[in-house]
């Protein structure tokens, strides 16, 4: 393992497999889709890679399942538990960095009476989702989950927020 560099991505799938006990490369990415993709989306080709990097380094072990299409099960090692224990223990800040593309749009010039509609209507389905979920489910999440759900809520109200801001501007200009 001392070769193998983690990134966040390796941490994301030695999490869900930990929290599955065991679990093939579609399965991560079916969890990953069901749970974390709304702030930390990962491309299905991502999840297969990781895997076999996380095998090869030992951190997962790997069996094939008997009968049917031969999948492969992986598991956390003693090694894997070891090391996402570490990350999840460590506490070191590493800033945010806000890929929406319709803020890069009104840096290169885009007109913000343009834009905002469209924003302040997706952002405002998806806090609606965000609520609704927590509304559902909020006491099944564990306490962590539902701090990344708040997150989300919060994030999407500061954004309807922003918007708002950028439609009254372009109003009265």
């Amino acid at each position: 393992m001392a070769d193998t560099r983690l990134t966040t991505s390796s941490y994301l799938v030695l999490g869900i497999i930990d929290a599955l006990g065991e679990a093939t490369p579609y399965d991560v990415k079916v969890e990953a889709g069901r749970t974390v993709a709304p702030f930390w989306a990962m491309p299905h080709a991502q999840v297969y890679a990781q895997c076999d990097r996380l095998v090869e380094a030992g951190l997962l072990a790997e069996a094939r399942q008997a009968g049917g299409r031969n999948r492969r099960l992986m598991r956390l090692t003693e090694a894997g538990s070891a090391a996402l224990a570490e990350w999840l223990g460590d506490p070191a800040f590493v800033p945010v960095e806000a890929r929406e593309r319709g803020i890069l749009k009104l840096w290169f010039g885009a007109r913000g009476e343009v834009l905002a509609p469209v924003q302040l209507g997706e952002h405002e389905r998806t806090l609606a989702e965000y609520e609704s979920l927590a509304g559902s489910v909020g006491e099944l999440l564990s306490r962590g989950q539902r701090e990344a759900l708040e997150f989300g809520i919060r994030y999407e109200r500061m954004m309807l927020d922003f918007w708002a801001w950028v439609e009254a501007r372009a109003d009265s200009n």
